[in-house]
């Protein structure tokens, strides 16, 4: 059977998403929990369903693009389908990364929550919110028709719109809600989520769940306390984020899991729980031996991609209608390092680049070539010198490696229940003369 080229070509978009109310989408999604060394949304699951009516605070990380989002979204409808309300936001949609305190993401959260109580016919009226909300826009002297008598989820938006277009508007918002985040937090509780969560269980559903997505990409940069934003808003911060009664999972920044301050995060924001990290899906393992199992499924999320009504069996089958040979298949996804957006990456330049299938190996190894020369051109001579030490060591040890080598995608980490947590080098990096 041939493959449909366009909806191929769509399909493999590496900036998509998986959008699990879509039948159709589900079918492109392949299960990695097997091979990524623990079932970790069945974890965060599993741990709201059994805690639930008492709040939870559960802290999501990995490498951007390693399929967070995905996993999430997952999260989202197997969680309805157990009759939790879920409100899912991608936090880059209100809040401007480069520049985050704690007070941008109450108000994002207010927002989001607000605009999906409402969708669901219930009820989000606060006097609070509606006093806060006009104070706050006398105390910018700036126009912003509110709204106040509709949906406070209409304000809100307004409001956090215009300030994140607005580096100075944000700031001085930030200097009037400064003092005022406790209130504003105990008014989030008490006006928002309760009453929300009374009428859900009126209405015979389970919890309400937030799932904040992209705060891991938060800029790392320092701040003025000679901290990262990073560690002050997840850290020095954590207990107010950590306030909201409600179950809320937090996406973190990777570098977190390197700091000094592991444990204040896992005690202040995680209450007492370890954060729950995505790894890539391995191709090797610890000790170069190929891992076929990984692989076997690496082979399938792009076949499924081609022939997304087929069983495993049958895409295997015609995998010379989307490749020149099977060997071409493997060559994508081991140069891929098992992280699925770069995976999807190499396989939409071939496409991109030919416009017909089966793909070549020719056309493959130009992408690689693409990738790699794009990679090596921002690796500086330190760098490649903790290359070198990953490659040989398979670890990597305190912030400055994880910031330099993992946020750069330069390195990714493995794990698995027989080898634990590994690190290696991006295999598009592998035969670079650097590394000799």
């Amino acid at each position: 059977m041939a493959p449909d080229l366009r909806q191929f070509f769509r399909a493999c978009n590496p900036g998509k998403t998986i959008r699990f109310e879509d039948p159709e989408e589900r079918n492109y999604y392949i299960d990695f929990s097997s091979v990524r060394g623990g079932e970790v949304i069945e974890e965060l699951g599993q741990t709201i369903a059994l805690m639930d009516p008492d709040p939870t605070c559960q802290l999501f990380s990995g490498h951007i693009g390693c399929g967070k989002s995905t996993e999430l979204l997952r999260l989202k409808k197997e969680l309805q389908e157990k009759g939790f309300h879920v409100v899912y936001f991608e936090s880059s949609a209100d809040l401007d990364m480069g520049d985050v305190d704690v007070s941008d993401i109450l108000l994002a959260i207010a927002h989001q929550v607000s605009e999906s109580l409402e969708a669901a016919k219930i009820s989000t009226q606060s006097s609070y919110f509606n006093r806060l909300l006009k104070e706050c826009v006398d105390f910018l002297n700036t126009p912003v028709e509110l709204g106040i008598e509709a949906e406070l989820s209409l304000g809100i938006g307004k409001l956090t719109a215009k300030t994140k277009e607005s580096p100075q508007l944000r700031s001085q918002l930030r200097q009037y809600l400064e003092p005022r985040t406790e209130s504003l937090l105990n008014a989030i509780n008490r006006e928002l989520l309760q009453p929300a969560q009374e009428e859900l269980n009126k209405q015979g559903k389970q919890g309400l769940v937030v799932i904040i997505d992209n705060l891991d990409r938060v800029d790392n940069r320092p701040i003025a306390s000679g901290q990262t934003q990073a560690e002050y808003l997840f850290i020095t911060r954590g207990e107010q984020l950590g306030g909201l009664r409600c179950h809320v999972v937090y996406t973190i920044p990777l570098v977190l899991m390197f700091s000094n301050e592991l444990q204040a995060l896992k005690n202040r924001l995680g209450g007492g729980a370890n954060p729950m990290v995505l790894p890539m899906v391995p191709i090797r393992l610890r000790e170069g031996n190929d891992c076929e199992a990984g692989m076997a499924l690496l082979r399938q999320m792009v076949l499924a991609r081609a022939f997304p009504q087929a069983t495993p069996d049958e895409r295997l089958a015609s995998v010379t209608e989307v490749f020149d040979s099977p060997e071409t298949l493997n060559q994508l996804c081991v140069a891929s390092g098992g992280h699925v957006r770069n995976l999807l990456s190499l396989l939409f330049t071939c496409l991109r680049k030919r416009k017909s299938l089966p793909i070549t190996q020719d056309s493959l190894q130009l992408a690689i070539q693409e990738a790699k020369d794009d990679l090596t051109a921002t690796i500086d001579a330190e760098e490649w010198e903790l290359l070198k030490q990953v490659h040989s060591s398979k670890k990597v040890t305190g912030e400055e490696e994880c910031q330099a080598l993992l946020r750069s995608l330069f390195v990714f980490e493995y794990r698995n229940h027989a080898d634990g947590r590994w690190f290696d080098i991006n295999p598009v990096l592998a035969g670079a003369r650097e590394l000799s």
